[in-house]
């Protein structure tokens, strides 16, 4: 008989001495029990696939809080409203700015914060939109780190028409389209129409691409083909490749664009480049420079880059003597630090592509002698050498037979609408 305080011990003895009886038997002590981890005995577990959104985040887990960044806003105190600490914002302002460059937010730039959904609420990503496409995704926990992506983009072909009452900005409005093809429009045609003579009742036809995110706009592509009525005569505007450069060519074959000089002198070398922050030479502060300078001996003869009109013949203390030439609706240009101007040249005057306007000098600001050469483009400062002007040959005799069957087509597509 065994005693009441030792039953416990007993049978824990008696159920050892079981299991090694089994063992020694050679056979498993989980012999009648169920394999758990073999998944053909066991109950198959529900699949859960994770949905990440548009940003790579998973759904559903977070909150997402949407704004815009106000003017003189930076992103310290954005995500300081966040409760994002000064340690972490430190690390991601010291990240590759090639990556993201904190220090250019700007004012109205849309921005998201996916927070967690319990009641601590803390900060997980950061989504910086400088435009309806592009993205930067901040992770705002430790190790940090930082993306760049882009939504998924759907570009549709459309069509649009109108009819001009007051000016191409407001017929575009009038139909219903972005006024952004207004420009577009005005790009493709600068050298058949002049678009400061546009008159009552002139019209216009295109086809073009617009992209969208989603079932949102974001922004015109480009223009595909285009029909232009004015003052009675008609313009067509066919797309098409040669020698591997897309240009419009109208229905007669022949480009609608006229080439620019590459550089409004010979035998130079250029000094400066275009930038929107140089150290001036004589100033010592940091200033946009929008053109490039041509170190030349003074009295190199400066040429029109294109045929146009002569807004402006002047001396500034800055400019020195400077001629601007506006070419069409689109470009104009600017010769700065000139010694003197060529006889003849004065405001009004018409000047062919290739005519001496000035000579090079140092007047004005200028450390030395050279050509400041400058353009703008609807009038908004552009790299002189960032302009390809396309080719201005008609299609040539071997491309003929592709010409018309795309002209044929593009045609009859435009008198259709």
């Amino acid at each position: 008989m065994v005693k009441k305080g030792l039953l416990p011990q007993f049978l824990t003895g008696i159920m050892l001495l079981a299991a090694v009886h089994i063992y020694m038997d050679g056979t498993s002590i989980e012999k009648d029990m169920p394999d758990l981890y073999n998944p053909e005995e066991t109950e198959e577990l529900p699949d859960y696939p994770l949905t990440l959104n548009e940003y790579g985040i998973p759904e559903g887990e977070l909150t997402q809080f949407e704004g815009r960044v106000q003017r003189n806003q930076t992103l310290s105190v954005i995500l300081s409203g966040f409760n994002v600490s000064a340690s972490l914002i430190h690390q991601v302002a010291g990240y590759s700015r090639e990556l993201f460059d904190v220090r250019r937010i700007r004012a109205g730039d849309r921005y998201k914060i996916f927070h967690s959904n319990d009641s601590l609420g803390l900060p997980r990503y950061f989504i910086y939109q400088p435009n309806d496409i592009e993205f930067v995704r901040v992770t705002l926990y430790e190790p940090v780190s930082i993306e760049r992506g882009s939504r998924e983009v759907t570009r549709v072909l459309n069509e649009l028409s109108g009819t001009i009452n007051s000016s191409l900005w407001n017929a575009m409005v009038e139909s219903g389209s972005s006024p952004v093809l207004a420009l577009e429009l005005s790009e493709i045609y600068a050298w058949t129409v002049d678009f400061f003579g546009l008159q009552r009742g002139d019209s216009f036809k295109a086809f073009y691409y617009e992209n969208y995110v989603g079932s949102n706009p974001a922004g015109i592509d480009r223009i595909v083909a285009a029909w232009f009525s004015h003052m009675g005569r008609e313009f067509y505007a066919i797309p098409f490749e040669q020698d591997s450069v897309m240009s419009f060519f109208d229905q007669d074959g022949n480009s609608l664009r006229r080439t620019l000089l590459r550089a409004p002198l010979r035998y130079s070398r250029i000094s400066s480049g275009f930038s929107h922050s140089r150290m001036h030479p004589i100033l010592r502060v940091r200033r946009p420079h929008h053109g490039v300078d041509y170190a030349a001996p003074v009295g190199t003869p400066v040429y029109a880059i294109g045929d146009g009109r002569i807004i402006e013949t002047s001396y500034t203390a800055g400019a020195g003597r400077m001629v601007r030439i506006r070419h069409n609706s689109v470009y104009t240009s600017a010769y700065l630090h000139l010694r003197n101007f060529e006889p003849g040249i004065r405001p009004d005057v018409w000047v062919r592509q290739g005519d001496v306007i000035g000579y090079v000098g140092t007047t004005g600001m200028s450390t030395g002698p050279h050509l400041d050469f400058r353009m703008w483009r609807n009038g908004q400062p552009v790299d002189p050498l960032s302009i390809e002007a396309p080719p201005v040959e008609p299609v040539k005799e071997e491309n003929l037979e592709d010409f018309e069957r795309v002209k044929r087509m593009w045609m009859g597509r435009l008198d259709s609408l």
